[in-house]
């Protein structure tokens, strides 16, 4: 079976093409660097995403912040992550780079804040 890909690890975004025997990789070709093999394999192998939304904000002089993962997660925890994320409601003020969530879900992953938002 034959699985084609866009390569986002670099500007070059190359069209990688995947020979696949069952779940195992057979082949890949259309790579113009090394990281295109890396993608496609965890791709295949174990998809991992980062996620960027916001938090609820109490008393801010805006009612979110924007917020990020520190790491990435696998890809079919989003929607769990998602859901811990939305239960959050922080006082103002938040700084960008305080930690919103630390290890959310027992990932290892923190939920950091990407925006400050002061008091109202």
């Amino acid at each position: 079976m034959l699985r084609e890909f866009t390569c986002i690890m670099c500007p070059q975004g190359c069209d990688i093409t995947v020979e696949l025997d069952g779940t195992t990789i057979t082949g890949i070709t259309g790579n113009k660097c090394a990281k295109g093999e890396a993608y496609v394999t965890q791709e295949i192998e174990n998809p991992m995403r980062n996620i960027a939304t916001s938090v609820l904000i109490d008393g801010g002089e805006l009612p979110l912040a924007s917020v990020r993962l520190s790491n990435v997660i696998p890809k079919d925890r989003i929607f769990d992550v998602m859901a811990e994320i939305r239960r959050v409601e922080l006082p103002a003020p938040v700084h960008e780079g305080d930690v919103a969530i630390h290890d959310v879900l027992g990932l290892g992953v923190d939920v950091i804040i990407t925006k400050d938002v002061d008091a109202a």
